[in-house]
């Protein structure tokens, strides 16, 4: 799959907005913190992912019925869904200026009601896009940071009309954002995720 840019701009996917908000003391704290750990940015990339995949907890997990959005936010509750942890990750990486894009996928519930937009992120090395997933690892899903061929939480199944959308967004889908801006506790944003883009 071609991995599409929605901004041509490069230095769109550094920028710090409302949403991954980098410029926060929180998230330029947590991020000096890792780096001092990081011979390079590589290794970085990879240690700010593992922080937000490992140390963060997916509130579906954990059961914690708050609900984040904003990166410093994420950081400062340590709870998230897999949106609100890939604009954590998108903050911590932009932070130390590797160029970093929200991308979603249409996975089926895990239920087997219908469908649900899962969110992520892709890094930019080597001038190629690679995705990676930190929505948290339990029994079935095993995300690890690569940029040697994919190592997400879940593959697409077409028959299943699961997709991945190839757009690299430098914000938030607006229908993503506006369900987790708006909703009150994690079950009733189970109710207004969309289901597709």
């Amino acid at each position: 799959m071609e991995l599409i840019q929605n901004k041509p701009d490069l230095s769109s996917y550094l920028a710090a907005d409302e949403v991954i908000d980098h410029d926060h003391p929180l998230v330029r704290e947590t991020a000096a913190r890792l780096a001092r750990n990081a011979a390079d940015s590589y290794v970085y990339a990879q240690l700010a992912f593992e922080f937000v995949r490992d140390t963060i907890p997916h509130s579906q997990d954990s059961g914690d019925m708050r609900v984040t959005w904003r990166a410093s936010g994420v950081l400062e509750q340590g709870t998230g869904i897999c949106h609100a942890k890939a604009h954590a990750l998108a903050a911590l990486l932009r932070a130390e200026d590797i160029p970093t894009a929200l991308c979603y996928q249409r996975l089926a519930r895990g239920d087997g009601d219908g469908h649900v937009v899962h969110g992520l992120v892709a890094v930019r090395f080597n001038g190629a896009w690679h995705r990676q997933d930190p929505r948290g690892n339990k029994p079935g899903v095993d995300a690890r940071f690569s940029l040697d061929g994919e190592r997400l939480a879940w593959v697409p199944d077409p028959k299943s009309s699961e997709m991945d959308y190839p757009v690299l967004y430098a914000e938030p889908h607006p229908a993503v954002l506006g369900a987790l801006k708006a909703a009150p506790d994690r079950p009733q944003l189970w109710q207004t995720l969309p289901t597709a883009l």
